[in-house]
């Protein structure tokens, strides 16, 4: 006999949720409107899903970021100035270790002509 009454108490406290839950989400129009417990089930699915997604993220970045600098924290390299020089024509240059230097001009060495205007 105590086990019929367990099972109404525990129903009757499943119909007081679920009429709670649908007063919470439907409002006045509750009566019109029911919420499917698979809808529940996707929408928690999916949160749970998108919780695992952005564990693999972090987990796949932090081995990158290990595997890359093996654990040890990158620092930016150092920059070098390199001088710039004017040649005799007073036109500047940058010198490139490893090649000789060529002066930088002002004219492209090939020539430059202008569209003609299409008519139509």
């Amino acid at each position: 006999m105590s086990r019929q009454y367990d099972s109404q108490l525990i129903e009757s406290v499943a119909v007081r949720r679920r009429r709670l839950r649908e007063a919470w989400l439907f409002g006045a129009a509750r009566s019109r409107n029911t919420l499917d417990e698979g809808v529940i089930k996707l929408f928690a699915s999916a949160a749970v899903a998108a919780v695992v997604c952005a564990g693999c993220v972090g987990y796949s970045f932090v081995k990158h970021s290990q595997n890359k600098g093996d654990g040890a924290p990158v620092s930016p390299s150092p920059t070098v100035s390199t001088p710039v020089t004017e040649t005799p024509s007073g036109t500047p240059s940058i010198p490139v270790s490893g090649t000789p230097s060529i002066p930088v001009t002002g004219t492209p060495s090939y020539p430059v002509t202008a569209p003609s205007p299409s008519r139509s």
